[in-house]
């Protein structure tokens, strides 16, 4: 199950029933309303969020100009759009990261939340924005978080500052003038989780925010607890005054509903989301493209954005050339794949193109069958990916034996091929200089 596929689709299944009725009376439009106040609670979203959200879109869905509109249904969807765009913060709500280096960033949330990994990606994340990082190990208590944070600031190819098990808010003042003697320009600090809020929890991460004065406290909750999650950001919020909101695990079985509902209930914004267990599954928070997403209206602008960043200028250029003057081999092909891998979840790219999840329901894509892809490309001789017209049966049957695959998998690898140049080659006959990531 992928990112609020439930709510998508109750909310599509409502939006169906209204398209085909044409004009709506004000008696079907509240009916609507209540089936979309249901689907909302079933996605765990809070409560009174849900409830103010009814109110709103219908206070301006059952006027009379949209009653007497030609296309009632579409107006509808437009406002329910809107108002999830509203609901999760209007617009995307950027790090601050303005003041005099080193700028802080403090890091909390409870144990189990991915807060720990979560450094990590952020790291990588702003390195790759030219960022001098330097992650800080304060979680002294949990066995191996320390550990935890070096491996993945080694992944990140970002520096760690830890000092054992001293007390954490002299680490984190240490921490700071190392980074103004080495020019770190951001330090993001781990600190200790708990398996739920206490005093003492509370009163260190005070501590440690009276000593560091963190330009950004960001608050990293799962999304798969739901509305536990919700309550765990409105108390960090007392406490903290927390700047901001990293919701992970986003990708997998969630319902969605604490991504709706935690602006609404903590006035704080959600600035980025895990959408995966790899280090470069970390995006930005746009309130209306997920709106987009859970509408099932795809999201053209993080595809095209996760694209930018797999691919190369000159890699498609190359690809350009190669389209341009029939000469797209195997080899291109394979490096598609590859592209693909650095994307991340083919799945999520998938739901990101308009229209996609309607026409192929609910098929998913192994990730799988894409490296037995690459495995049978690169199981080929040079020649042969360079001219897979020379692939006879008895090569078939030597790639498959070298791919730990079958010559009918062959086959269909040979025929996908196909139809993708040519599928290709039209497209870039259609649009000159424009080329799919696909």
């Amino acid at each position: 199950m992928s990112l609020f596929s439930g709510l998508s689709e109750r909310l599509n299944h409502i939006f169906s029933k209204m398209t085909k009725r044409g004009r709506l009376t004000e008696l079907e439009i509240k009916e609507a309303m209540r089936e979309i106040r249901v689907a909302l609670l079933e996605a765990d979203v809070n409560f009174l969020v849900a409830k103010k959200f009814i109110e709103d879109v219908s206070q301006k869905a059952v006027g009379e100009e949209i009653i007497k509109s030609i296309t009632p249904a579409q107006q509808v969807i437009k406002i329910v759009n809107d108002e999830l765009v509203e609901l999760m913060g209007s617009t995307q709500s950027k790090l601050d990261l303005s003041g005099t280096p080193p700028v802080c960033i403090m890091m909390c949330g409870l144990q189990g939340a991915g807060k720990t990994t979560m450094c990590g990606k952020l790291g990588a994340y702003l390195k790759s924005q030219g960022k001098h990082v330097l992650l800080v190990a304060c979680d002294i208590y949990r066995p191996a978080a320390i550990t935890q944070l070096q491996i993945v600031g080694k992944q990140a190819g970002v520096e760690v500052f830890e000092k054992g098990t001293q007390n954490p808010v002299k680490t984190a003042k240490e921490a700071i003038d190392y980074a103004k003697k080495k020019d770190f320009n951001v330090v993001i600090i781990d600190t200790a989780g708990r398996l739920h809020i206490n005093e003492e929890l509370m009163q260190e991460l005070q501590n440690i925010k009276k000593e560091v004065k963190p330009a950004e406290i960001l608050l990293t909750i799962d999304a798969m607890t739901g509305q536990d999650s919700v309550n765990v950001a409105k108390e960090f919020n007392e406490q903290l005054d927390i700047t901001g909101v990293i919701v992970t695990k986003l990708d997998g079985d969630t319902r969605g509903g604490v991504a709706l509902s935690v602006k609404a209930v903590t006035g704080k914004p959600i600035k980025f989301c895990g959408v995966g267990e790899k280090l470069g599954d970390i995006e930005p928070f746009y309130p209306d493209r997920m709106a987009s997403r859970i509408l099932g209206m795809g999201d053209v602008l993080t595809l095209v954005e996760k694209a930018q960043q797999a691919v190369d200028e000159k890699e498609m250029a190359k690809m350009e050339k190669a389209l341009r003057e029939n000469s797209f081999t195997l080899e291109d092909y394979l490096a598609q794949f590859s592209n693909l891998d650095k994307m991340g979840d083919i799945n999520q790219l998938i739901e990101m193109i308009p229209g996609a999840k309607k026409k192929l329901g609910n098929v998913t894509i192994n990730p799988k069958d894409l490296q037995k892809n690459k495995a049978i490309i690169q199981s080929m001789t040079p020649k042969e990916r360079r001219n897979p017209d020379l692939i006879k049966a008895s090569q078939k049957k030597r790639i498959a034996q070298g791919s730990g695959t079958s010559i009918q998998e062959v086959n269909t690898l040979l025929k996908q091929f196909y139809q993708s140049k040519e599928m290709m080659k039209r497209f870039n006959g259609k649009k000159k200089g424009k080329l799919p990531f696909i």
